[in-house]
């Protein structure tokens, strides 16, 4: 009996993992592994593929301040499964290859569904499966194991890519193309449904009384916009929300700057997703042992010397190994980063019971880069094309590595003050 409950409890946590990462396939997984075909495909340059990413942006910011109550009213069960299926729909619409127009509609609908209707239900089912004793493994379990299975979906994606286009053809056409990720599309698509009728089956029916809902304060908000940790948080969460959005430029990079085919760019790409779980974990280890503030600086600077690298023109075709120790370690500091920017609420002392107002004043404010980056970005590789816009994109990285830096030494010095001030 107890092995049988052990076990669909784990099957719990399992179909949680696989939905955390899933239900992100769609909107930004097939951009991030295939920019430079997708940007064939749809006809379509840098800066307006950004801009359909900037409606996803400002959908999901709305999205993250009305998803809580909408989880505190309904069912996890529900909300997850229902997102996952709405996506899925929009991604076989996607798969048809439409316009512009249809496309940034799709990523506007995209910001609704993976936020509003899933993020805070997807948490709380979490926290629910971890109870109060196992909370850190719990969201342990469920980063380390998104990263896992992107990382799994990202090879298995270049695989799918490759098996679509065959080997007979050197060159393929736009049309070839097109054929080759629509069916990629469609494999995300069917898989992202499949993932809805798995977490179905896995999530447990709760009872209304296992999380109480509770009526809505402001105070833990008030709290929370007073405190300058909160926002310096904010601004270290910004800063290695923009690095990670740099990942997305890796397979164009590949294209680009050294001169890989479409399927061995992908395969550039991938590299960013295997490092994930390896650095996301170790940094997290490093955080708890030493200090997390201390680790996010470290990130930082792994991060800067990678983009001054790339920005220099050392990297081009003729040196691809260095081209991928580069990009493993900026993809190393920029994961290390994602396990650690919301363990630093407990150096800035925030209360248990204001934990879910500052994640969202933190959230809020450190994932605003999904609305204005995407152009940003689009515009420096379209405006100068080659190897130019890339190398002025990871400078900007750098830079951006450099605010991180200061915005960390900040935090430390505020971790610090509220440390001595309980001695």
């Amino acid at each position: 009996m107890i092995e049988k409950k052990l076990l669909k409890k784990y099957f719990t946590i399992t179909a949680l993992i696989l939905a955390g990462e899933v239900i992100f396939l769609l909107p930004f997984v097939v951009t991030r592994i295939y920019r430079p075909t997708f940007l064939a495909v749809f006809d379509i340059n840098n800066f307006e593929l950004g801009s359909a990413f900037s409606v996803y942006g400002i959908t999901a910011m709305i999205s993250y301040f009305l998803g809580g109550p909408i989880a505190d009213r309904f069912e996890s069960r529900k909300l997850i499964s229902f997102s996952l299926v709405v996506t899925s729909l929009a991604g076989f619409i996607m798969a048809k290859i439409p316009s512009l127009l249809t496309l940034t509609i799709l990523y506007g609908f995209w910001g609704v569904t993976t936020i509003l209707l899933f993020w805070a239900a997807f948490t709380k089912a979490t926290r629910v499966w971890g109870g109060i004793e196992d909370q850190g493994k719990a969201f342990g379990l469920v980063d380390g194991g998104r990263g896992l299975v992107a990382a799994l979906l990202a090879s298995l994606s270049v695989i799918m890519i490759d098996f679509f286009i065959p080997e007979s053809i050197a060159e393929p056409s736009v049309q070839v193309l097109s054929n080759a990720l629509s069916n990629v599309i469609y494999a995300f698509s069917l898989f992202t449904l499949c993932t809805a009728i798995i977490t179905w089956l896995a999530i447990p029916k709760y009872e209304t009384a296992t999380i109480k809902s509770t009526k809505i304060d402001l105070e833990g908000l008030r709290y929370c916009l007073r405190k300058k940790s909160v926002w310096i948080q904010s601004g270290i969460l910004l800063c290695a929300y923009v690095a990670y959005k740099c990942t997305d430029d890796f397979s164009l990079f590949a294209y680009d700057v050294l001169h890989y085919d479409d399927v061995s760019s992908a395969h550039i790409a991938t590299i960013a997703f295997w490092m994930r779980p390896v650095a996301a974990l170790g940094a997290g280890l490093l955080g708890d042992k030493y200090l997390h503030s201390k680790i996010v600086s470290v990130c930082f600077m792994i991060i800067i010397a990678g983009g001054l690298t790339i920005y220099s023109g050392l990297i081009n075709e003729n040196n691809g190994v260095q081209a991928v120790i580069t990009i493993a370690a900026i993809s190393a500091g920029i994961f290390g980063l994602r396990g650690l920017y919301y363990a630093l609420f407990k150096e800035s002392d925030i209360p248990l019971k204001y934990t879910g107002s500052a994640v969202g004043v933190v959230s809020v404010i450190g994932f605003t880069p999904d609305v204005f980056f995407g152009p940003l970005m689009g515009y420096l590789l379209d405006e100068f094309p080659g190897s130019r816009g890339h190398e002025y994109l990871f400078g900007l990285l750098a830079i951006i590595g450099m605010i991180g830096i200061i915005a960390s030494y900040f935090f430390t010095q505020i971790k610090n003050n509220i440390s001595n001030s309980y001695e």
